[in-house]
């Protein structure tokens, strides 16, 4: 893993097409214009050549003042804002892309250096988001297991109900009204376990999936330099 720069690198072989589409709107003029050409939003493309395993995948933020990290709709404190959507989605999307076990580094480069240091300001507020993130997602995580529990208990129920009611009133009767009539109880009652089954087979592992790479941001290593002298 090499140093992140300000230019797209051609190491880079995996895409998604929707991630293409995302970081096409952010290169060379990389990104999202908010006042006009000086107030850009750099983002920097993290390299993925054979390197040491144990070194952190970097990926960089160049912004022009420390206000664009967070997202200006949020009345809240610096340290308890929200991360602007376009960079929460630039550094989720990355996370996702390597393995949950390899080390990530957030860079960030103000040009316009505050007063006061920033570093920790800025370091607790990343950290603070990406932990809020996680919690919601667990919580989004349990209600969807709660979700799929009542819907396992309902499924069951009704299942059952049409396997019995097809044995009761149809068991001994022959003829091809009966066997449709038969067959079409046992595939609504398998249809009402679609829910329940794709819950437990297709939705949580997204969910948990996320929710790690969340734990994993707000505990990784920031550094804020300024431009043109880190």
């Amino acid at each position: 893993m090499t140093k992140g720069d300000f230019e797209p690198a051609s190491e880079i072989s995996v895409r998604k097409k929707t991630r293409d589409q995302f970081l096409g709107h952010k290169a060379d003029n990389i990104g999202r214009t908010e006042g006009g050409e000086n107030s850009r939003m750099r983002f920097s493309l993290p390299k993925t050549t054979a390197t040491d395993p144990a070194r952190p995948h970097i990926i960089s933020l160049k912004l022009r003042e420390m206000s664009q990290l967070f997202n200006s709709m949020d009345p809240s404190p610096f340290i308890g804002k929200d991360l602007d959507d376009d960079a929460e989605e630039f550094i989720v999307s990355w996370a996702q892309e390597f393995s949950p076990d390899a080390p990530l580094k957030l860079r960030i480069y103000l040009d316009q250096w505050p007063a006061e240091d920033p570093k920790e300001l800025i370091r607790t507020a990343v950290h603070n988001h990406f932990a809020h993130r996680a919690q919601i997602t667990n919580l989004e995580f349990k209600r969807l297991l709660k979700q799929g529990r009542t819907c396992l208990f309902i499924g069951l129920l009704f299942l059952s109900a049409c396997l019995l009611l097809s044995k009761m009133l149809l068991g001994r009767e022959a003829g091809t009204w009966a066997a449709v009539v038969r067959e079409s109880l046992t595939i609504a009652g398998w249809v009402a376990m679609w829910r329940p089954m794709q819950i437990y087979l297709y939705d949580w592992w997204p969910l948990r999936r996320r929710s790690r790479i969340f734990v994993k941001l707000s505990h990784m290593p920031l550094e804020v330099l300024q431009h043109g002298k880190g």
